[in-house]
C-alpha cells in the first residue's frame, strides 16, 4: 500500500470515529448531518483533500499528506489558500472557511484562522461535529449531530431518523413517522431518543403508550437497545422509568407511561390504571386541566407518542398541549387525516405495509373464507325452541321456551342472540382446514396447532369461543386456548406466555392484542367479528405480519417449517365489508357529553329538569319503546300507569309548545316540569325497568342450528391476483430481461441475478406478486393444473418464477416446480450427454443439480465463488475449466428447459 493511501485510511478512520461520514463528491447530500467530502472542488481547478460540511454547509478543510511527510508551514499555507477558494455555489457557515486541519495520518494539527494570532495545535483526535459547531458559534442546538451510520438499522429506520433530525433542525416542532407494523417503530424511537439525548440539550423524554402492556414492551426495548457508541444498553447510559408512582424521579431521562397515568400524576388525581385498558373512550368529554398542576409546562423536552393515530388521544389532547415547549414525534402505521393535521402535515417518512412486505421485513397473507348459513344470513328462533334469556342489566338468567317464531339478523348474532352451533361450526371448519388446506406440509399434530389469534366481538363472546374451542380441540392441555381480555388477568403475562409457550396455541381477544403487540410466531388470524374501521382493521392484520427465524419458530411450534406468510381466516366477511376512515374535525369544538341513561334518570329524579335533559329523556324513552317487545311495553304500562310512547310524547309536546317556565336551578319549584316526569321520579321500579329494557336481553339458543355454505381460499382474490400478474408480465416482456428470455423460449441462460432482479421488480410493483402467493392463487383457480409445492426446498426455489411466468405466458399446460422432476431430468441428461459420464462425474453433477433447479443457470464463476472444492473436483474430472463451463451450460439448459 502506498504511503498516501495509508495516510488517507488513517484520516478516514479519525473522521469516522469522531462522527463524520466520508464520501466523494457524487455521494454528497445536504441531508447528511456531518460529512467530509473527498477531493472537494475549489476555484481555479483546485481540489481540497477533504471539505468538511455541517448540515450541508462548508465549515472546514483538511489538507492530507503522505505518511511521514512533515506538516510544514508550506503545507499550512496551501490549506489556508484552499479555505479562501470556495466556489460560489457552496453553502457555507463562514467564508473563508474558519477551520483548518493538517494531517499525514499519524499527526493531526488544527487552527482556527478567525484569530490572526492563533497557531496550529496538535490534536489527539478529530473534533466531533458538535464540538466544531460549538467552536463556530452555531446557535441551532441540533446542529452538529454526528453522522448516523446505517449499520444495524433497516433502510426505513435510517431514512426515518435522518428525515426527523433534518426536520427538527429546520425548525419543525412536530414530526410524524409512518412505519408499517413490524418495521421497528420502537427501535427507531430508541435510536432517535439516544441521539437527541446524547448530542443535543434535550434531557427528558416522555414516551406515551396507549396501553400498559405496550409500556412494558417499550421498557424492554429500551433495555435491550445497544446501538450506542459503547455498545452498552440504553438504560445503563440514560435512566429509563416506567411511571408507577405519583412522582417522577429527578434523574429520569426517559419516562414511559399511559396518558391517563400522566394526567393523574399531573393533577394529583387518582385513576384506576389496572393495566387492562381495552380501548380509549374517545366519546367522553374532553379533559380539562386545572391551574394547580404538579409539573411545569417545560418539564419534558421531547414527547414520543406511540400509536398516535388514536385521535391523538381524543379527550386527552389538553395534556399533550400543556407541554408546549417540547418537540413531538408521532409513531403509527395507520395515520388519519386528523393525525396528519396535528403534526402539521410534517410526514417525515411514509413506509407502508406493502413496502415492508416487498423489502422482506414482513410476510404477506392469504385469505381463507368460512361461511355458515347463520353468519351470512342470520337465522330463526323456532316457536317452542328452548332458549336461555339473560337480562344484561342485572345478569339474571332464565330458561324459557320461545313463545313465537322470531327472525334474527346476522348483525344481531352474539349481540342479542347467541347461536352456539354457529361458533362450534366455524371452529370445526377451522380445525379441519388447518392441516388439509392451510398447512398441508406439516405433520397433523393439533398439540402444535399454528399460533392463532381469534378476534371476538366482546368479552362474553370471547368466553363462549374459549369454552367451545376446548370441546372442538379435544384432549388438549388446559392452557391450549385462553382469553386475553381485560377480564382475564395479567395481560402482559398472558401475552408473554402466548408468544413463548408450546402449549398455549389459541388466544381469543377483543381489542387488547389488536394493536401494537409483538407476537412473531403468530401464523393465523381468525376473525369472528366484523371491523368497519379501516385503521383498526389494518392494525389487526398487522399482528400476523412479523417475520421470525425458522429455528425460533420451531422452538414454539415444533412441527413448523418456516413462516412464509400468515393466514387471515375470515368467518364473518371482514375482508369483504366496506371500511371507513374517520373524518378530520374542523378546529377544536367542545361538545357537551350526554349522560348515560342511569345518570340521566338519577339527575331528573333529584329535580335537574333543564330543557336539554327533558328532551334527552324523551328521546331515550322513545328509542327504548321502539326496540321493546309488546310484552315489555305492557309490563311498563302496568308498572308506571302510562305507556312509554305517551310519556315521551307528553314531554316533547310541552317543549315544542313552550308550555314550561324557564328552568334556572333545582332549588326552584319547577312544578310543571316535575309533573311531566313524576311517574318516573316517584317510581324506582319503573326506572329500573327502563334501564333493563335499555340494556336489552341476550337470547342463547340451546343448542342452536347452523350449516356450512363454503370453506376455502377466496377465488375472487386469486383471480384478481393472477390477472394482475399476467397483465404485468405481458406488458413488460420486452423490457425486463428475465421475462424476455422466458417468453422467447430459446434456451438462453437465465441466471440467479436475472431471477432476483425479476423478483424485486415484481414485489415492487405489487406485493401480491410474491412467488408463493401467486402459486397458491393459481391453485385456487385451477386446482387440477397446479401441483402443490411439497417441500421447503420447492417452496423457496427462485426458479418457481420461471414456471409461474411460463404458465402466465401459456407455455406450459400445468404448473409444477422444476425441483419436482429434477431427478428424472438429470438421468435423461446423463443419457443424452455427448460423451459417457463416469460414476464419479455423475456424483459431482448431482451436487450441482439442486442449485440449478433452485436458483437458475450455473456458470464457472458462480461455482468457483459458491464452492471452490466442487469446482476443483470438476476441473480435475472433466479436464479443464472450459469443459466444465460447457458441461454446466448444457446441464443448466436441460434442467431449466420447457417440457
Amino acid at each position: 500500500m502506498h504511503p498516501e493511501e495509508k495516510a488517507r485510511i488513517e484520516i478516514d478512520n479519525k473522521l469516522l470515529f469522531a462522527g463524520w461520514n466520508v464520501v466523494d463528491r457524487a455521494n454528497f447530500s445536504p441531508a447528511i448531518s456531518a460529512v467530509a467530502v473527498t477531493e472537494g472542488i475549489l476555484k481555479g481547478h483546485l481540489e481540497a483533500d477533504y471539505l468538511l460540511f455541517i448540515e450541508g454547509k462548508a465549515i472546514g478543510v483538511i489538507e492530507a499528506k503522505k505518511e511521514g511527510v512533515p506538516l510544514t508551514d508550506a503545507v499550512a499555507k496551501q490549506a489556508e489558500k484552499y479555505a479562501c477558494k470556495l466556489l460560489k455555489w457552496y453553502q457555507h457557515w463562514q467564508n473563508p472557511l474558519p477551520f483548518i486541519y493538517l494531517s499525514n495520518g499519524k499527526e493531526l494539527l488544527f487552527r482556527d484562522i478567525r484569530s490572526g494570532e492563533s497557531e496550529y495545535e496538535p490534536l489527539q483526535q478529530m473534533h466531533t461535529p458538535k464540538e466544531l459547531a460549538i467552536l463556530a458559534g452555531i446557535e441551532n442546538p441540533l446542529a452538529g449531530l454526528p453522522y448516523l451510520s446505517p449499520k444495524g438499522l433497516r433502510n426505513c429506520q435510517f431514512d426515518a431518523i435522518t428525515a426527523l433530525e433534518n426536520s427538527f433542525r429546520n425548525g419543525q416542532k412536530r414530526a410524524l413517522m409512518v412505519l408499517a407494523t413490524g418495521a421497528g417503530k420502537t427501535f427507531t424511537a430508541c435510536m432517535s431518543a439516544y441521539r437527541l439525548l446524547s448530542y443535543t440539550p434535550i434531557r427528558r423524554v416522555l414516551f406515551l403508550v396507549d396501553r400498559n402492556n405496550l409500556g412494558k414492551q417499550a421498557e424492554g426495548e429500551f433495555g435491550t437497545f445497544r446501538l450506542t457508541e459503547t455498545g452498552e444498553p440504553f438504560n445503563t447510559i440514560f435512566a429509563v422509568e416506567r411511571l408507577k408512582s405519583p412522582t417522577i424521579a429527578p434523574e429520569s431521562n426517559v419516562v414511559i407511561t399511559t396518558i391517563q397515568r400522566l394526567f393523574a400524576m399531573l393533577t394529583g388525581d387518582e385513576i384506576d390504571d389496572d393495566d387492562e385498558y381495552e380501548d380509549f373512550q374517545d366519546d367522553e368529554k374532553e379533559i380539562i386541566l386545572n391551574e394547580d398542576l404538579k409539573l411545569p409546562a417545560d418539564f419534558f423536552d421531547l414527547i414520543i407518542i406511540d400509536e398516535c393515530h388514536r385521535s391523538i388521544y381524543g379527550k386527552w389532547q389538553q395534556v399533550l398541549n400543556y407541554f408546549n415547549t417540547a418537540r413531538t414525534i408521532g409513531l403509527t402505521a395507520t395515520p388519519t387525516a386528523e393525525t396528519l393535521a396535528y403534526f402539521n402535515n410534517n410526514l417525515v417518512i411514509d413506509y407502508t405495509l406493502e413496502k415492508s412486505i416487498a423489502d422482506g421485513i414482513n410476510v404477506n397473507y392469504r385469505i381463507y373464507r368460512i361461511k355458515t348459513k347463520v353468519s351470512e344470513e342470520g337465522g330463526i328462533i323456532q316457536q317452542t325452541e328452548k332458549v336461555r334469556e339473560i337480562t344484561k342489566y342485572t345478569g339474571e338468567q332464565r330458561n324459557l321456551v320461545a313463545e313465537e317464531e322470531a327472525e334474527y339478523l346476522k348483525t344481531e348474532l352474539d349481540r342479542s342472540v347467541v347461536n352456539p352451533e354457529q361458533i362450534r361450526l366455524v371452529l370445526q371448519e377451522f380445525r379441519n382446514a388447518l392441516y388439509k388446506d392451510l398447512f398441508p406440509e406439516r405433520d397433523a399434530d393439533f398439540r402444535y396447532t399454528p399460533k392463532t389469534l381469534i378476534f371476538a366481538k366482546d368479552d362474553a363472546h370471547a368466553t363462549r369461543i374459549v369454552d367451545i374451542a376446548r370441546e372442538v380441540f379435544e384432549n388438549q392441555t388446559v392452557d391450549f386456548v385462553q382469553k386475553i381480555t381485560y377480564s382475564a388477568g395479567d395481560s402482559s403475562e398472558l401475552i408473554r406466555r402466548f408468544r413463548n409457550d408450546k402449549t398455549f396455541r389459541i388466544a381469543v381477544t377483543v381489542n387488547l392484542v389488536a394493536t401494537g403487540t409483538d407476537i412473531r410466531p403468530l401464523e393465523v388470524l381468525l376473525f369472528m367479528r366484523d371491523v368497519r374501521s379501516a385503521i383498526l382493521y389494518t392494525q389487526m392484520k398487522g399482528r400476523g405480519v412479523r417475520i421470525i427465524g425458522d429455528e425460533q419458530l420451531r422452538n414454539v411450534t415444533p412441527n413448523a417449517i418456516s413462516k412464509d406468510l400468515f393466514y387471515l381466516v375470515d368467518a364473518v366477511g371482514v375482508t369483504e365489508s366496506e371500511k371507513y376512515l374517520p373524518k378530520p374535525q374542523e378546529g377544536t369544538i367542545s361538545v357537551p357529553v350526554n349522560p348515560t341513561l342511569e345518570q340521566l334518570l338519577e339527575r331528573i329524579t333529584h329535580g335537574f329538569l333543564s330543557d336539554d335533559y327533558l328532551n334527552l329523556l324523551a328521546s331515550r324513552i322513545s328509542r327504548i319503546n321502539a326496540k321493546s317487545k309488546d310484552k315489555h311495553r305492557t309490563e311498563f304500562i302496568e308498572m308506571a300507569t302510562v305507556s312509554m310512547y305517551d310519556l315521551a310524547m307528553s314531554i316533547f309536546n310541552a317543549l315544542e309548545n313552550n308550555l314550561l317556565p324557564t328552568f334556572h336551578n333545582t332549588n326552584q319549584p319547577n312544578s310543571e316540569r316535575k309533573a311531566l316526569v313524576a311517574l318516573l321520579a316517584n317510581n324506582p321500579e319503573a326506572r329500573k325497568l327502563l334501564l333493563t329494557l335499555n340494556a336489552g336481553f341476550l337470547t342463547i339458543l340451546i343448542p342452536g342450528e347452523d350449516e356450512t355454505i363454503f370453506t376455502g381460499f377466496s377465488r375472487e382474490e386469486a383471480v384478481s391476483t393472477t390477472q394482475a400478474f399476467e397483465n404485468y408480465v405481458n406488458e413488460r416482456r420486452d423490457e425486463i430481461e428475465a421475462l424476455r428470455i422466458i417468453y422467447n423460449n430459446q434456451n438462453e441462460p437465465i441466471t440467479y441475478a436475472l431471477l432476483a432482479d425479476l423478483r424485486r421488480k415484481l414485489l415492487s410493483a405489487d406485493v401480491r406478486f410474491a412467488p408463493l402467493r401467486l402459486w397458491n392463487s393459481y391453485s385456487v383457480i385451477e386446482t387440477n393444473k397446479v401441483i402443490k409445492l411439497q417441500t421447503q426446498t420447492e417452496r423457496e426455489s427462485l426458479t418457481n418464477l420461471i414456471q409461474l411466468v411460463r404458465y402466465a405466458f401459456k407455455l406450459i399446460p400445468e404448473l409444477k416446480s422444476l425441483a419436482s422432476f429434477s431427478a428424472q431430468r438429470f438421468e435423461l441428461w446423463c443419457g443424452q450427454a455427448q460423451r459417457p459420464l463416469t460414476e464419479k462425474q455423475k456424483e459431482i453433477m448431482r451436487q450441482i443439480v439442486g442449485y440449478i433447479v433452485a436458483n437458475g443457470t450455473y456458470t464457472n464463476n458462480e461455482l468457483r465463488e459458491e464452492n471452490l472444492t466442487v469446482f476443483a473436483q470438476m476441473v480435475q474430472s472433466f479436464g479443464s475449466a472450459d469443459v466444465v463451463n460447457e458441461v454446466l451450460g448444457s446441464l443448466s439448459g436441460w434442467m431449466l428447459k420447457v417440457g
